[in-house]
């Protein structure tokens, strides 16, 4: 029995570590959910960072550009949402019970927990953690 897709929200910051820490969050994402999870970029995350690309330097910017570069191909798929609240909140909204939020935000990671969202985030700048119950 197959069940319906699931999100795996991406955030920012996710993004950014696959090239910031050299993490190949694809793959570890793949690890820890079953088959049927979306990667899902918002595209709130895609205007943050283009922002990000224009007033990052060094590497910190060369990771926004890959990441925006990156985030726009397969295995993620680009969700078009209005920001007409703040990007976190953006967020959190977008999960369901069944979700799971990406980030490394601790402000964010506390406020999905409360919500009941489950949330992957990296440990030791190497492994990514599962925060709640993935089924």
């Amino acid at each position: 029995m197959e069940s319906s897709k699931c999100k795996a929200i991406i955030d920012t910051n996710f993004l950014m570590m696959m090239f910031q820490l050299k993490v190949d969050v694809v793959n570890e994402l793949k690890l820890k959910l079953p088959s049927y999870y979306e990667l899902i970029v918002p595209s709130v995350i895609l205007d943050e960072l283009s922002l990000l690309k224009k007033t990052l330097r060094g590497k910190d910017k060369l990771a926004a550009s890959m990441a925006y570069q990156y985030a726009q191909q397969k295995p993620f798929k680009v969700i078009d949402v209005q920001k007409d609240m703040a990007v976190d909140d953006v967020l959190l909204n977008l999960c369901d019970d069944k979700d799971v939020l990406c980030t490394n935000d601790k402000n964010l990671r506390r406020r999905a927990r409360k919500r009941g969202i489950n949330v992957i985030y990296l440990r030791q700048h190497k492994f990514l953690e599962v925060d709640g119950y993935i089924n």
